[in-house]
């Protein structure tokens, strides 16, 4: 009966947030993102300077207007000189410029900014004031006549680069490698939790008492749900501490899509359990001792190990390899892989659908086969089972 797996999941949700561990591991958690998002905001009483490209000719009236927007929304400003609009453009796609003038008439910027950035004020408070002073000269207005168009249309702004729904490489990066660091700590964590779980009823011969009252597969389920709900629990208590504590202290790591981005790791946390959690249940049952658990865990955890550092050197990089996107739809890497492609804004909601999807499938496969081993080497004890016994066992 699901009554059966509902009492399971309840005892193993008893029993891990009144562990110490949890509460201890919950604290460190939140101070450590807390760090991420509060740190880069110390210090920062004005923004980086943004580099500006003028091609051709700004006079220093336009001049000093660019910098009073600059004060207005912030942060300073650098001008650079520009022999070209072509030249001009090459440094607007590099990331030299963030902003080009071209003939004191036009703003290029190379993608449109996100509006609450600081780049994207900066912009929008250029093109305001120059769209009035060139409203000004047109007419050949006086100081009084001038003063009657502060609400002067802003200037054309035409970017390189449609809009995309992505962050900016470094608010990308710091958002997508807190996420990495929190997923693989916290899956390492509840799956050992299981492994060592399935061990020591082993061990304790407790399972024994369990499966007179309750059948293997219910038994199963009810521990891998209850510690799987206390992992959505844990995450979702993150993600929301981060949300709340970044708009408090006006970090710009949450700004943009960074919450999709936060989003969509807390959705692979969860699916990448769904995954690792039946293989972990199912090693458990094969052994009875702390030793041989640590020498199950280390094979275990390289698919783990893997997909991290994949991850964490693709958002170093900013780019995504045509590995690293394979990566990305293969059920043990895809919870490190797939969060980074949504915040470098490198795949679709059809893609990230159709990823999870396969996880899902991959995940119901494994849990029957996981389920059959559980049930066939959880009672076997005195020694090691292999595992080519119990699946032998099958035919």
């Amino acid at each position: 009966m699901t009554s059966d797996v509902g009492l399971v999941a309840a005892r193993e949700m008893r029993e891990r947030f009144r562990g110490r561990v949890f509460r201890v591991g919950s604290l460190l958690m939140l101070a450590a993102v807390g760090a991420a998002i509060v740190i880069p905001t110390l210090g920062h009483g004005k923004a980086e300077p943004q580099s500006v490209g003028v091609v051709g000719t700004l006079s220093s009236p336009r001049r000093a207007t660019v910098v009073a927007a600059a004060n207005s929304a912030g942060t300073g400003v650098r001008f650079v000189a520009e022999p070209t609009e072509s030249q001009a453009y090459r440094d607007l796609r590099s990331g030299r410029l963030d902003l080009a003038i071209v003939d004191g008439s036009e703003l290029v910027v190379e993608t449109p900014p996100d509006g609450s950035s600081t780049i994207a004020q900066f912009v929008q408070a250029v093109a305001q004031a120059l769209g009035y002073d060139q409203a000004v000269d047109a007419a050949r207005l006086s100081p009084a006549q001038s003063a009657a168009l502060a609400g002067a249309k802003p200037l054309p702004l035409r970017s390189l680069q449609p809009g995309v729904t992505k962050l900016t490489t470094k608010t990308a990066g710091t958002t997508s490698a807190v996420g990495l660091v929190l997923v693989f700590l916290m899956l390492t964590q509840y799956n050992t939790w299981i492994l060592i779980g399935v061990m020591e009823e082993k061990s304790s011969r407790v399972i024994e008492v369990l499966l007179a009252a309750v059948r293997p597969m219910r038994l199963l389920t009810g521990k891998v749900l209850g510690i799987g709900l206390v992992a959505l629990a844990q995450a979702g208590a993150i993600v929301v501490f981060a949300l709340a504590l970044g708009e408090g202290v006006g970090s710009d790591l949450l700004h943009g899509t960074a919450p999709v981005t936060l989003l969509s790791t807390l959705v692979w946390l969860f699916l990448g359990y769904a995954f690792y959690c039946w293989v972990y249940a199912a090693a458990g049952s094969l052994v009875e001792r702390q030793d041989q658990v640590q020498s199950l865990a280390f094979p275990l955890s390289l698919p783990i190990v893997f997909g991290y550092i994949m991850a964490i050197t693709t958002v170093a990089s900013g780019n995504a390899s045509l590995l690293f996107k394979v990566l990305s739809y293969l059920p043990p890497t895809a919870p490190f892989a797939m969060p980074v492609m949504v915040g470098l804004g490198q795949v679709n909601w059809l893609e990230f659908c159709a990823s999870a999807l396969i996880s899902i499938v991959c995940t119901v496969g494994v849990a029957r086969l996981a389920t059959a081993i559980y049930r066939r080497a959880i009672l076997r004890t005195g020694r090691r089972v292999k595992l080519r016994d119990v699946v032998g066992l099958a035919h």
